[in-house]
């Protein structure tokens, strides 16, 4: 933590771009062993045993080039993509913006990535531990629940999860996808391409949603047999920001998302009931919000921005804290503490 505080600023001296390259450079670089995790924080969601709940969410390492080395620094499942069916450009840029007074970024990448084929071939040199494939459609598709359909397909035999991202706000009509029949037909067709034998089928959700949106988006992924909600992806809301960039378009995650992610955590868990595992994610920056999160029912969290002011030991002090947590609360296990302050 100490050697990031002091690298820090010459990184935010860089385009974000620019720096998220080199970062992803240096992680080629870093030992890949996992670390052995305290048993207090394993859990199993969805018919997967993860070794502890705190997850990287899509968006970091967009091609699958580093989720070894992610692994590596104490994420108990690593989340790549997203990856959409032909490598694409994304927007123009510029396209990403630190939002430093307020820890916070703002994004327009537009699904920028290498194809899934690219993907899929790094991803068969399996590396030791859980990783899970964010799928989206190409901008320009003509059929994009036809686009998830081949994602499945082509990314089911590499990935121990598939999440269908269906709530980036930088892809036109994407969020379209969330609404009424269309959102039946895309799971009927979800469910049906992974089959019985396939991997579990997660879906990552806007917290931009009201509250009858998620009563609707969650009856339907219950009656669909879909196993996981990610609440959720980056917001085009704003809440009061000091930064300069805090007017730019695209998507906003980090500290200014905590509280609407929060709140769109707990209206998931009062409409299912229970019934289908939540995943939490959008301003978790420490143990203590992780650990909030987990009791207002959350079976796991993801995080990613957070990394980007506090630095990869951010993970390992999360981890040491939730399990304190835990033990202090007289809980044996992490699945006992799920959704207990509902």
């Amino acid at each position: 933590m100490l050697a990031y505080r002091l690298a820090r600023p010459l990184l935010f001296r860089l385009e974000p771009e620019r720096a998220h390259a080199l970062t992803i450079a240096g992680l080629r670089l870093l030992p890949t062993a996992p670390p052995a995790h305290d048993p207090v924080l394993a859990s199993r969601v969805a018919g997967i045993d993860f070794p502890a709940p705190v997850g990287l969410a899509a968006g970091f390492d967009k091609n699958a080039e580093v989720p070894a080395a992610m692994l590596a620094l104490g994420f108990g499942f690593v989340e790549v993509g997203t990856l959409t069916p032909l490598a694409q450009a994304g927007n123009p840029r510029p396209r990403l913006f630190r939002l430093v007074e307020d820890a916070g970024v703002v994004n327009r990448l537009g699904f920028n990535n290498q194809g899934q084929a690219a993907a899929l071939a790094r991803l068969r040199q399996r590396p030791r531990g859980m990783v899970g494939v964010n799928i989206g459609a190409n901008k320009d598709s003509a059929d994009r629940i036809a686009d998830y359909v081949a994602g499945i397909a082509a990314m089911a035999p590499v990935a121990d999860y598939l999440t269908l991202n269906i709530s980036s706000p930088n892809t036109p009509g994407l969020r379209d996808l969330q609404q009424g029949s269309e959102f039946v037909d895309l799971l009927a067709a979800a469910t049906t391409t992974r089959g019985s034998d396939g991997p579990p089928l997660f879906v990552k959700i806007a917290p931009d949603l009201d509250r009858a949106g998620i009563d609707t988006v969650v009856r339907a992924a219950i009656d669909a047999g879909i196993d996981a909600l990610i609440i959720g992806n980056t917001t085009v809301s704003r809440p009061s920001l000091r930064s300069r960039h805090s007017s730019e378009i695209g998507g906003l995650s980090g500290a200014p998302l905590a509280v609407l992610a929060a709140e769109r955590l707990a209206d998931c868990r009062r409409a299912s009931g229970g019934e289908i595992a939540l995943i939490a994610a959008g301003g978790i920056d420490s143990g203590a919000e992780a650990y909030a999160r987990i009791r207002a029912g959350a079976s796991l969290v993801q995080l990613y921005t957070a990394l980007v002011y506090h630095g990869p030991g951010l993970v390992a002090r999360i981890n040491r804290d939730l399990a304190a947590l835990l033990r202090r609360d007289g809980f044996a296990t992490l699945g006992e503490a799920v959704g207990t302050a509902v």
